[in-house]
């Protein structure tokens, strides 16, 4: 089984999402620490790229706030081993294709397995160009976690079945970014995901709150939040770990009521 598939053993997921290197490294581990002491399930870590398509305005400074501080993808494998010495909790890395394209991707996913990274999200990636990256992930153990978007439509069931360690579902059309309502018709997304695998599926983009969680998790296995972590982080800096912490009890709280 997946290591990935552990994040939904205990009932619904919440998955947090930090950009790496913002304000610095060391805050990044400290937050990481903080974000699984205090229930996170599983990790996403973005790793800074200069053109981030996916992402809304927070996202996208924090990416500057990484690259103009000096991290580097070596930096980030570093920050992981680091990491790996305590936290067992699954991770994946959230990155562009163009990130692992000029880094190697047969170096790339070798360091993702020597260094226990567990599965790798790639918002840019096509599903129909996952072949890519698909070989490389699978000698090297590692999950490519597909997305699946409210204009997937009838790609969701062929997506599904080819799924790997979890379906993250777009709740919304646009970039990442905390937002007042969700309104696509996620439930009838996530029946057809169901139908088609037994892997599980988690909603993000746009939750920021416990009640958009705990909805959203009613709806999957579990609710994925970056935005609302990653202002967390941009307002305290080095003194944010404590509130991270703090958020995120209370949004596992909300997802672990449903």
């Amino acid at each position: 089984m997946s290591k990935i598939g552990k994040a939904f053993e205990n009932g619904k997921a919440f998955i947090a999402f930090l950009t790496c290197g913002d304000p610095d490294l060391e805050t990044t581990a400290a937050c990481v620490r903080a974000a699984v002491e205090n229930g996170a399930d599983l990790i996403e870590l973005g790793i800074p790229f200069s053109d981030p398509t996916a992402e809304g305005p927070v996202i996208q400074g924090a990416n500057l706030r990484a690259l103009t501080g000096g991290v580097t993808t070596d930096r980030v494998f570093d920050l992981v081993r680091e990491l790996r010495k305590d936290v067992q909790t699954p991770m994946v890395f959230m990155t562009y294709a163009n990130v692992i394209f000029s880094y190697g991707a047969e170096r790339f996913l070798s360091t993702c397995r020597e260094i226990g990274m567990d599965g790798l999200i790639l918002p840019d990636l096509p599903y129909e160009e996952k072949e890519e990256f698909l070989p490389l992930c699978h000698t090297y153990g590692v999950d490519l976690v597909s997305l699946v978007a409210p204009t997937s439509e009838n790609r969701i069931a062929m997506i599904a079945k080819e799924a790997e360690g979890f379906l993250y579902v777009v709740s919304s059309l646009g970039v990442t970014g905390t937002r007042s309502e969700i309104t696509t018709d996620l439930k009838s997304i996530v029946e057809v995901i169901r139908q088609n695998t037994d892997i599980p599926c988690a909603i993000g983009f746009g939750i920021s709150t416990p009640e958009q969680a705990a909805k959203m998790a009613g709806l999957s296995d579990g609710a994925i939040v970056g935005s609302a972590i990653v202002k967390i982080i941009e307002k305290y800096g080095k003194d944010a770990p404590l509130h991270v912490g703090e958020y995120v009890r209370g949004m596992k709280e909300a997802v672990c009521r449903v």
